[in-house]
């Protein structure tokens, strides 16, 4: 049985930046070590890094809370690659919090902070490509006080009537579906509004959405291997389905409860937020049980 492995599979170059900045606060040891939000949207990792101290502060009431109690002075809060709204960053750096701040925001994000910034400050109407409830949009909203419209389908995208005489600006959340994305830029665009359209999806996100489909459709079961809540990793997910019936979201090699009859071809991707040694875990184990 021939086993296949997409290139981009596991942790992007945001996700494995805000990992190495915990892994490193706690090698100086000295410090109470948080997280705004689990560090990544994977349990195994979370669960990892928990075990070595490291809390994760689950939402912004809890955050001000802390706070108030003077949990956070001299504690290391690490912002996650999501990035965070302007009420985070306010709070963590006032001088009574007394929180020493390690901001893993990822460098594609913080791009997008900069440009719905710009666009509004211009008086455009903002429009976001994504999960209205997804950490990284929600910290885009906090860039703008939550001034802006977020959409999810192409199907929402056709119920928009605004005024033809708004400008409007177009980003997206960095881990959206890029077909989704087109979808919608299309139908704007029959619309006929004044837009700047800005694809904010990341490069690796394409690449990586691009290759699953791929492989997908070389292969007779394909593996996505990532947490239940990756957003990025139910897209890749939702993308392997639809090209192979035999597609399997599993979180580990714990997961796989397959029938192998008559499979030649076994395919195998990863979210985002899915560390190498899981990926080698289950290209093992496919290895030596079949």
């Amino acid at each position: 049985m021939e086993i296949r492995t997409a290139k981009t599979a596991g942790f992007c170059y945001g996700v494995q930046r805000a990992v190495d900045m915990v892994e490193a606060a706690i090698a100086e040891g000295n410090r109470k070590i948080y997280t705004y939000g689990p560090i990544v949207h994977n349990d195994l990792v979370v669960g990892r890094l928990r075990q070595q101290g490291v809390e994760v502060i689950e939402d912004y009431e809890t955050l001000c809370r802390m706070a108030r109690q003077g949990q956070l002075r001299d504690a290391v809060v690490v912002i996650r690659a999501h990035g965070v709204g302007n009420e985070v960053y306010e709070l963590l750096s006032a001088p009574e919090t007394g929180a020493l701040v390690a901001d893993a925001t990822c460098p594609y994000v913080r791009k997008i902070h900069k440009i719905v910034r710009e666009h509004y400050e211009k008086g455009e109407r903002l429009l976001i490509t994504g999960s209205g409830k997804h950490p990284e949009v929600v910290g885009i909203l906090g860039q703008i006080g939550g001034d802006a419209l977020v959409i999810e389908t192409p199907e929402e995208a056709e119920k928009l009537d605004f005024d033809k005489n708004c400008r409007i600006c177009l980003v997206s959340q960095t881990t959206f579906s890029a077909q989704k994305f087109e979808d919608v830029v299309a139908i704007l665009k029959k619309k006929q509004y004044n837009m700047d359209i800005i694809n904010t999806i990341c490069n690796a996100t394409q690449m990586r959405q691009k290759e699953a489909a791929e492989l997908a459709g070389e292969c007779d079961v394909m593996l996505v291997i990532g947490g239940r809540n990756s957003s990025n990793t139910a897209k890749l997910y939702d993308i392997c389905r639809a090209v192979c019936e035999k597609t399997y979201f599993i979180q580990s090699a714990e997961d796989l409860d397959i029938d192998w009859n008559s499979v030649r071809c076994v395919g195998i991707t990863a979210g985002a937020s899915t560390p190498k040694s899981i990926i080698e875990e289950v290209l093992n184990y496919v290895r030596n049980e079949f």
